[in-house]
Formats: C-alpha cells, structure tokens, sequence
C-alpha cells in the first residue's frame, strides 16, 4: 500500500510530535482508518518531506510522530502563471487539479466579457478557498511538495497589465506561432486561457497592447478546460520537465 501524503500548513521538525489539522485527522482517521503504528508522509511546502508515524488516532484527534526529513524536490524549471477566464461548475476546478498535477506554480482566476460565472464577495471567496483545497489534494497525490497558489480573482484587463518579466501567450485560432515555433527558451510563462466563448475583439486586441503572443494549438477547436491542459503540456514538454 502507497504511505498516504498529507500536507501540513505549518514548518516540521524531525523528532516533534504534532497533531494533524481537522480535515487531515478526518481523512487519516475516518476515511483512511489508520491507527497507531502506521506510517504517513508529511510536506510542508519548503521541498522536504518527512516520514511521520501516527501515535494516537480517534474521531477526533490523530497525532503523529515527525521523522527524519528528505529534501525532495518535483519542481519545474519552468515558472507557469495560468490565468484562466472561469469557467462553469466542474470544470474550473478540473482545470485547478489537472494544472497543479502538470506542474503549474500560480493560478488566477479571471473575469472577461464572455466569463459564466457570475460570482462576487463571500461566494467567490468560498470559490477561492475551493480551489485552494483542490490544489492541496493533488498536490498530495501528484507528490508535488510546494503548493501553487491560487490568487484572488481579479479581471481580464488588469492581469494583463500586471508587470511580468516573462513570455506572456494568448490562445488565438488565427495566431501564426505554435509552442513548437516560439523563439525563445523561457524560465518564466503566463498563460491567458479565455472562457468557453472565446475573448472578444476588443480583449484580444487589448492582449496585444500589453505584449502577448498569440499562438495556435491545432486545427482543431478545444474546450477550455482542454486548452488549459493542453497549452500547459506542450509548454512543460518544451521548456519544462516532460519528456
């Protein structure tokens, strides 16, 4: 059996004894039904890990035992911002899951004229949250050991205003550059994903004032979702650590 990976928000100390929070004693405890004596791996987002074994579990409470640590590193060369217009339901948090997995390091969320979703103040905030958890999770499965972090939403016109020293790239059906014909090898990336129905005139040509490339996947139309995922691995195949 696979030792079970837990994310733990504060620093770890080898030889320490800790107590999981809620939502991790809950999945240790009433979903994994561990008990004393078994082993878990613990990460704190620093890129070690450590091996824990667990000294007391019930409903309410699991304690572990922190072991040694493991400097472990799953990173990307390759620095990935996505900004992604929101999308419905599932699949904003399909995207969320599969783009920590593939190795992205910020996600933000984003608001265009064709955006769905129609969100703002506490909904959005529990939104965030979320994707947050999502993040975690696969972070926990994916054996990712610093989490991405998933900004507060915010519109179209100002992310692409934001100052980046990197390649920015926009998804565009008529663009003449594809992944494979980028002219440069860069560390750092922002990626403009737009919503289901595409960015208007006016944001692409506003994309553009703000120096992005446009660049094309395929011959083929693809939902968000699939753009997202796809953009991301071409790029990882290209520049990053898939290969």
């Amino acid at each position: 059996m696979r030792i079970p990976r837990i994310y733990h928000p504060a620093a770890l100390q080898p030889d320490s004894d800790i107590a999981l929070s809620e939502e991790a004693a809950g999945h240790v405890g009433r979903v994994l039904r561990m008990a004393p004596g078994q082993m878990l791996e613990l990460f704190d987002g620093t890129d070690q890990t450590f091996s824990a074994e667990i000294i007391q579990a019930d409903k309410k409470q699991v304690r572990v035992k922190i072991g040694a640590a493991t400097h472990d590193s799953r990173e990307s060369p390759l620095f990935l911002h996505l900004g992604q217009v929101m999308s419905r339901g599932e699949k904003m948090e399909f995207t969320v899951q599969k783009a920590v997995e593939l190795g992205v390091n910020v996600i933000t969320p984003l608001f265009s004229e064709r955006c769905g979703v129609k969100l703002d103040g506490e909904r959005l905030a529990k939104k965030i949250q979320q994707w947050q958890k999502i993040a975690v999770a696969a972070c926990e499965q994916c054996g990712r050991n610093r989490l991405p972090e998933i900004r507060p939403a915010m519109t179209l016109d100002a992310w692409c205003a934001e100052a980046d020293s990197g390649l920015k790239l926009n998804l565009h059906p008529r663009a003449t550059h594809s992944i494979t014909t980028l002219p440069s090898n860069p560390e750092r990336v922002r990626l403009l994903i737009g919503p289901e129905g595409g960015l208007s005139a006016d944001e692409i040509a506003m994309t553009s004032k703000h120096e992005f490339t446009d660049i094309l996947l395929g011959p083929r139309v693809l939902r968000t979702e699939t753009t997202a995922l796809t953009a991301i691995t071409a790029l990882q195949v290209r520049f990053g650590d898939l290969g």
